[in-house]
């Protein structure tokens, strides 16, 4: 028996053939190049059919398919509203996939990267055994995976863990409107814009970050590690939001384990025990003697795992 598992990203498309306990079989990663649209779906389902063939080949029978995408999924239509892919405002993404297998008897499984990346790391990563766990994921922005007594904790519209929004600071800035006010402090787009704003509002710095035309957060990474002091200020004011923003989901949730994933973790691993440090300041005490904060084991990979648990758990009939 096997699962086929699906990331879609905002660049690019993973695609792996999973046996049951997790063993991956073959992994192939495409670049979306630019596709928008029906172009992505249709990416989509011809990398279903090739690792269909791929596990046939090796007499794997293909019983489920679980596909990760960044946005909301309505669990009951499978459509998915994905931001970032325009298009993809009210898209048929199971409805589209079923079609293109000609009445195959696959169970097709569709959810956001926020469950996935939870449920990879519980399955194989560094939440493993735990019911109650967080996957923290801060790249370009900022999303949390919640599991609460063994299930992934979703919300009226499958919206729950849009942690970015969350308000850990005043007054209201009109810079937070389109993103959040932690999002826009901490996430990797949110370093590279602030540390920009401070390189611009200070005309005798000549450090590294004025020598780059647009700043990324690995510039700002990079300059912290040279010594550079407008990168130290950002980090160390993200640290602070990184903390906050934990302390507030260890006094909602009581969870076992916080897991750091995304892009940004990464890099900022390092300061893990920073961040624990100043989550400590604000969080309910006893509870947050006891969470256990972790760097992702899955690495870019949660979300992929994520798919393919998400495909098991549907045969299995826990969803």
């Amino acid at each position: 028996m096997a699962v086929i598992g699906i990331d879609l990203g905002g660049t690019k498309l993973a695609t792996a053939v999973f046996t049951g306990d997790g063993k991956v079989l073959r992994k192939d990663i495409v670049p979306l190049r630019g596709r928008v649209g029906r172009a992505i779906g249709r990416l989509i389902s011809a990398r279903v059919k090739e690792s269909l063939a791929k596990a046939g080949k090796q007499n794997l029978r293909v019983e489920a398919i679980g596909i990760c995408v960044p946005g909301i999924v309505n669990q009951q239509t499978g459509r998915v509203w994905a931001p970032n892919i325009p298009g993809w405002e009210d898209y048929p993404l199971r409805a589209e996939i079923i079609s293109s297998l000609k009445d195959q008897d696959i169970c097709i499984v569709v959810d956001n990267d926020r469950a996935a990346c939870i449920l990879g790391e519980v399955w194989h990563g560094a939440a493993r055994g735990s019911r109650n766990a967080i996957f923290l994921a801060v790249g370009t922005g900022i999303g949390a995976g919640i599991l609460v007594d063994g299930q992934v904790l979703r919300g009226a519209q499958d919206i729950a863990g849009a942690i970015g929004w969350l308000g850990l600071s005043r007054p209201l800035h009109p810079v937070y409107e389109g993103c959040g006010d932690f999002e826009y402090h901490a996430s990797g787009a949110g370093l590279a814009k602030v540390a920009a704003s401070l390189v611009s509002q200070m005309p005798d710095y000549g450090g590294l970050l004025r020598r780059k035309r647009e700043l990324t957060a690995h510039d700002v990474f990079d300059a912290y590690d040279a010594g550079d002091p407008v990168a130290s200020h950002v980090l160390h004011t993200a640290v602070e939001y990184w903390g906050m923003a934990s302390a507030n989901l260890v006094s909602l949730f009581n969870p076992e384990k916080i897991i750091f994933g995304g892009g940004v973790f990464g890099p900022a691993t390092r300061f893990l025990v920073n961040i624990r440090a100043e989550a400590k300041k604000w969080a309910q005490p006893i509870a947050m003697r006891r969470v256990k904060f972790a760097a992702a084991q899955l690495g870019g990979d949660a979300g992929l795992y994520g798919a393919a648990y998400l495909a098991l758990r549907s045969l299995r009939g826990s969803r």
